[in-house]
């Protein structure tokens, strides 16, 4: 059973009775135990396959078991590449259409500017006057001021 140490982390004191020694309890483990560790490791070292070039050229690395199992990550990381790679295109596409709206708002404020400074111009009396005398329309401009209506 697996315990708990001060800083919580889980200690496992499985203990075979055949790795003891059963002489003297201060020496340390005989050689022999060592061996069997190494040949453990080389074990599980032979069930893991190589890598080879020659595999990955002529593609049958794709059709190892490892390789199938991280199927479903390799597929949703390719979709999350996909998927970053049209919003950037999309941050792309909006930012050259701000630039292009900024542009535009630039040209119509100065038409807008234009326009307003042509109509002020145009409504003083004076360019009223010659306006009208200009397409004789008959029209005369008053030399009497107006008067306030009382009631």
């Amino acid at each position: 059973m697996p315990r708990k140490n001060k800083d919580m982390s889980i200690q496992n004191r499985n203990i075979e009775f055949t790795d003891l020694p059963t002489e003297d309890m201060g020496q340390p483990p005989q050689p022999e135990a060592t061996p069997k560790k190494e040949a453990a490791g080389s074990r599980e070292e032979e069930d893991i396959p190589k890598f080879r070039i020659r595999e990955l050229l002529d593609g049958t690395i794709l059709v190892r078991e490892n390789v199938l199992k991280q199927l479903p990550f390799v597929l949703f990381l390719t979709l999350l590449g996909i998927i970053y790679i049209g919003n950037r295109f999309h941050a792309e596409r909006m930012v050259r259409k701000i630039s292009e709206m900024k542009t535009e708002v630039g040209n119509l404020r100065s038409e807008e500017i234009t326009i307003t400074s042509e109509l002020m111009n145009i409504s003083r009396p004076s360019e009223v006057a010659s306006l009208v005398a200009s397409k004789n329309m008959g029209l005369k401009e008053s030399m009497v001021p107006p008067k306030k209506i009382r009631r």
